[in-house]
């Protein structure tokens, strides 16, 4: 197809290219791996809202991250195994925009949220007598509304941007979902102003939350070295190294994607990448946060118990 398209085309959805055999099969996969996401995050809100132990801010903030988990994948896997099943590629032009401005939005607050979430363990550690009157529900409260309102202005300007392109040629996007980069690349015209705001948005919201991270966890481990209990240094340790573990997955193949520049020969390495991403970061917070805590172990168990009493 040449020529400019209408202002709601169709797009193609290349995906990978394998056969429709194993496309089946990787569809009976992936859809278990997005049940297990589905499954493990709402385990966590479920132990969160009936525990009342856990309903203190760190525990807060691990909902909102669980929420972000589920609808993040929510956001482009059905779409995705609908076209391993189907083998019908194509996504109407309303779909793909919303498509990308959940997954713009969605990982965009996660990165706030984890920010907060660092913020959280800096007072618990470095100033421990103050933490309940420093991590009051209000402020916990006023930190999670900043951090959805950031997540979402990032992808609103995105979208805005987006919205005054017209599209030519066969509109096959080199991705398995609406990737803004991949689209970007359809665009008749000069998309040098959208690229700007992507480069901008991903310094705002990944390097400015990472330095402050680093800066936290700087006089995190400085207030550790001075606890005088081997044991109590441990404990401090392994509180935060959750997190850190986190932390580092998520802003490193994030940064990879939008603040590398595009060599032009790596986009089958990206789409694996962000498939792998996709399927497995969230399940990587209700592995790492909850199996290995004694708190969340607690409540599970408590509930437990309480189904066989019933």
């Amino acid at each position: 197809m040449g020529g400019n398209q209408s202002w709601f085309p169709e797009f193609i959805l290349v995906g990978f290219p394998i056969s429709e055999e194993t496309e089946v099969i990787l569809f009976y996969i992936f859809s278990l791996l997005y049940l297990s996401n589905l499954l493990a995050n709402g385990m966590i809100l479920a132990l969160i809202w009936l525990d009342p132990n856990l309903h203190t801010p760190m525990y807060f903030f691990l909902s909102h991250l669980a929420i972000i988990d589920i609808a993040y994948a929510s956001s482009n896997l059905p779409k995705f195994l609908e076209t391993l099943v189907m083998h019908k590629k194509t996504i109407p032009y309303v779909s793909c925009a919303m498509e990308m401005i959940l997954y713009l939005a969605l990982a965009s607050t996660e990165c706030m949220i984890l920010l907060a979430m660092s913020y959280d363990r800096y007072v618990a550690i470095c100033h421990p007598l103050q933490y309940t009157l420093i991590m009051s529900w209000k402020k916990c409260t006023v930190l999670a509304i900043i951090s959805w309102l950031c997540g979402f202005s990032v992808a609103l300007g995105n979208l805005l941007f987006f919205l005054r392109f017209n599209f030519c040629g066969s509109l096959s996007v080199n991705h398995f979902y609406c990737e803004i980069l991949a689209v970007l690349k359809l665009v008749c015209g000069d998309t040098w102003m959208n690229k700007t705001y992507v480069l901008t948005g991903g310094v705002f919201i990944l390097i400015g939350p990472l330095s402050l991270m680093l800066v936290s966890y700087m006089h995190i481990l400085w207030a550790i070295l001075k606890i005088q209990s081997k044991e109590g240094r441990k404990k401090a340790f392994y509180t935060c190294s959750s997190h850190l573990c986190v932390v580092g997955f998520y802003f490193g193949i994030a940064m990879m994607f939008y603040l590398v520049p595009d060599s032009g020969h790596q986009d089958e390495q990206k789409k694996i990448l962000s498939l792998f991403y996709d399927l497995f970061n969230p399940l990587l917070n209700p592995l790492v946060y909850s199996l290995r805590n004694a708190q969340v172990k607690a409540a599970f168990k408590k509930v437990v118990q309480r189904q066989r009493t019933i």
